[in-house]
């Protein structure tokens, strides 16, 4: 269950409905949390009614399509479309996604998807907030400046003793496939935002993605400094919050298991202390 956070003494309320557009055949509707910190109002959710036939077929697709022809004031992030940033991650239908990879056709409505659904959120709407847990900044976008802070605390680069080459740090190809699962990981937090362990302890926590991004390093055959990487991981709550709901693995768009790595940086730890 994916729980936002309001800004102070606020509630969500309904807000306005856009008129469909004229002509179109195929209508999707769309319940999209619209919150502007400067104006002074409460958060609200707007609809918007896209014509498919001149729409793409991804949420970003739609995402763009109401903030070209109908509402210019829309605000969410994006990049390249191609799912390799991270940038357009939200929560849609309930669930922490990249709107550039997940398709509308996809989009279905969880019985406990929230716990305030209305009975107009239930009638085919896709409904679109922005990742849960986090400060908002403005409508679809989320504050993450703790979570970028969080993944340079684990100094995400080669440390190495020994003098450098003169061309570069080899490695073998069997080194090189222990990355694989690792560094494909972009940083969008769906993870992160995912997991109930982060939402109640995400000033300590590190949380998923700034483990695996630490087990990334932990292993690189390359790397030189991992007593000092494991000292620093070596706390009751910046490593050992994760209890393993597997929240984070089961919401990762790119597939990638966050705590079987969170187990596997727990398993070094104590073959160190034997």
């Amino acid at each position: 269950m994916a729980q936002f956070n309001l800004p102070k003494n606020s509630q969500v309320t309904e807000g306005r409905t856009w008129p469909a557009p004229n002509g179109a055949k195929a209508i999707q509707t769309f319940r999209i949390y619209r919150w502007n910190p400067d104006d002074g109002k409460n958060p609200r959710i707007d609809t918007y009614h896209v014509d498919r036939d001149d729409c793409g077929p991804m949420v970003l697709d739609a995402l763009l399509w109401i903030k070209n022809k109908v509402d210019p004031t829309l605000v969410f992030r994006r990049s390249c479309r191609e799912g390799i940033c991270g940038s357009c991650a939200m929560n849609i239908e309930g669930q922490n996604a990249l709107a550039c990879t997940m398709g509308i056709d996809e989009c279905k409505t969880p019985d406990n998807a929230l716990p305030f659904l209305t009975r107009k959120d239930k009638d085919g709407a896709v409904r679109i907030y922005p990742l849960p847990h986090m400060p908002v900044l403005k409508d679809l976008v989320p504050d993450l400046t703790n979570f970028y802070a969080q993944h340079a605390a684990i100094e995400p680069w080669l440390q190495t003793e020994t003098p450098a080459p003169e061309k570069e740090w080899k490695q073998t190809p069997e080194d090189r496939a222990r990355l694989d699962g690792l560094y494909e990981c972009i940083l969008c937090a769906c993870c992160t935002t995912s997991c109930p362990s982060y939402w109640w302890n995400g000033d300590k926590f590190l949380g998923p993605a700034a483990l695996l991004q630490a087990y990334r390093w932990l292993i690189d055959s390359r790397d030189e400094n991992t007593g000092e990487r494991l000292d620093g991981l070596h706390d009751p709550f910046r490593l050992y919050r994760c209890h393993t709901i597997m929240n984070c693995a089961n919401t990762c768009p790119k597939n990638l298991n966050p705590a079987k790595a969170i187990a596997e940086i727990k398993k070094m730890m104590v073959e160190r202390a034997v």
